[in-house]
């Protein structure tokens, strides 16, 4: 694991996104990197798209999800 420099309004921006999330700061950095490797990866695809698929190789089904 390494130390990514960050500006601190980003930091600030990652703080906020983290807490409607309910994730920790390092999870919702994690979260965006992710997403936004696989955007980079997939220019076609929105952001739903990217996310429905993420949950597909999970075998995670939303509907079942959105119903809990």
């Amino acid at each position: 694991m390494g130390i990514v420099k960050i500006d601190d309004d980003l930091h600030e921006d990652i703080r906020r996104a983290s807490t409607v999330m309910c994730r920790s700061i390092n999870a919702q950095a994690a979260f965006w990197i992710k997403i936004g490797m696989l955007a980079e990866a997939n220019p076609t695809l929105s952001f739903n798209e990217i996310v429905r698929r993420q949950l597909a190789a999970a075998q995670t089904n939303i509907a079942d999800v959105a119903a809990a």
